[in-house]
């Protein structure tokens, strides 16, 4: 499992080690942190962590000593500036290249699954990268088009119908095309991913009230409703839309499987009240296996060595259970 260090100057490299110092957590796949040696090796010293024996290669797999860790060098015979709290365009870069190489050792099959620790999208952008997050490189890099981000925890699952882009812009995007393929991508990873046979989908509204029939919006009679309509029951059970404020307040979305938001606040907002620190973002739909902690680089806090790794640990075990699935999936269609 690759595993990156994400902005140098966040709590990624820490949480990362942090994670990887537990034998708990490894004893489930063998880990290669991607990125500067340096970084890491720097992190290891601060965190006093030295039982964590960093080992660099030029494979993935190559033989490493038992106790040793295996660091694919994204800076070769050089050392990254570190400046923990900071947004600077080396960080950017830094932690894009890392991604860039974990994501490459993924889709040549080298590595299982990629985790991928918290990056800063204003360093990213200073960095000439024109993409507003992971996302949307894990896509571009690998091809795809049917790609979402989904927040996991436990059973509870949020699928975004629309990410990473401006609150104004949202309700042009909402048509029953995108909210079709929406429930259609879902559906796909809660069967492919988790293992779920006929999996219920609980599909909010855009508007307050869900629209209130018409009265307070009509994206949910135009586009929402007939998507679900559409819906074929004998993949997938679809049901909505649901006010977003009551379907959380009133803790219904224990009843589904997996919950579709239609912008990235409405499902992240309930999502964090009720997992911050342990749930995970998982990139559905993706040819490789990708997750990630679901907070962000917490500059705030970087280099105090306070950091949780709750989330980053709890991203690498779901990477691994999704490896499994996959590998039942394709067992049982052979």
């Amino acid at each position: 499992m690759a595993i990156t260090h994400g902005d140098p100057n966040g709590i990624g490299p820490e949480v990362a080690l942090k994670a990887l110092a537990d034998q708990r957590v490894t004893r489930f796949f063998e880990p290669v942190l991607v990125g500067s040696a340096h970084v890491l090796r720097h992190n290891v010293h601060q965190l006093g962590l030295g039982a964590l024996r960093l080992r660099i290669v030029k494979e993935p797999s190559a033989q490493v000593p038992a106790g040793h860790t295996r660091v694919i060098d994204t800076l070769p015979g050089r050392k990254a500036r570190i400046a923990a709290g900071q947004t600077t365009p080396q960080a950017g870069a830094l932690a894009m290249e890392a991604v860039g190489a974990a994501v490459d050792m993924a889709m040549e099959g080298t590595v299982d699954a990629v985790v991928t620790a918290p990056i800063s999208k204003h360093a990213v952008a200073k960095a000439g990268y024109e993409y507003p997050g992971h996302t949307e490189f894990l896509a571009q890099r690998t091809r795809s088009k049917d790609h979402m981000m989904v927040m996991v925890a436990g059973g509870l699952r949020i699928g975004l119908a629309t990410v990473h882009i401006p609150i104004h812009q949202v309700a042009a995007e909402i048509t029953q095309g995108l909210i079709s393929s929406s429930i259609t991508r879902l559906g796909k990873s809660l069967v492919r991913d988790f293992g779920i046979g006929r999996p219920r989908i609980a599909v909010l509204g855009l508007n307050p009230h869900a629209g209130e029939g018409g009265v307070l919006g009509q994206e949910e009679e135009d586009a929402i409703m007939p998507a679900i309509q559409s819906s074929s029951p004998k993949d997938w059970m679809v049901f909505g839309p649901f006010p977003a404020d009551g379907f959380f307040g009133a803790a219904s979305y224990r009843k589904y499987d997996a919950v579709l938001a239609m912008y990235h606040d409405q499902g992240l907002i309930p999502f964090k009240t009720l997992a911050f620190e342990e749930g995970v973002n998982f990139t559905a739909g993706l040819p490789i296996v990708r997750t990630s902690p679901d907070h962000g680089t917490a500059f705030s806090i970087a280099g105090k060595g306070v950091a949780s790794p709750r989330s980053l640990r709890q991203a690498a075990l779901l990477a691994a259970d999704i490896v499994r699935q996959r590998r039942r999936q394709l067992a049982g269609a052979v």
